[in-house]
């Protein structure tokens, strides 16, 4: 699994960042973006229903050593 670090991106930033690595990844392989923005949680729903190249598998929020939550969205390369 590769991770994919785009905490403090306000939208769109975390979806481009994600769509150019889910590109660069084999079918099979799982990205999990960490993002802060709570807005990335309806985005990453909403573009994997359109996406025909990934899944989105999970989505948990966690908190980091700060105390600030991070939106964990686990991502699968499908096509």
């Amino acid at each position: 699994m590769q991770t994919l670090d785009v905490r403090g991106a306000k939208c769109p930033v975390p979806i481009v960042k994600t769509k150019k690595m889910i590109d660069t990844l084999k079918v099979g392989d799982v990205l999990e973006v960490l993002a802060t923005d709570p807005g990335s949680v309806a985005d990453f729903q909403g573009w994997a229903k359109v996406s025909k190249f990934a899944a989105l598998k999970e989505q948990r929020t966690e908190k980091d050593e700060t105390g600030k939550e991070v939106y964990v969205h686990v991502v699968e390369r499908i096509a």
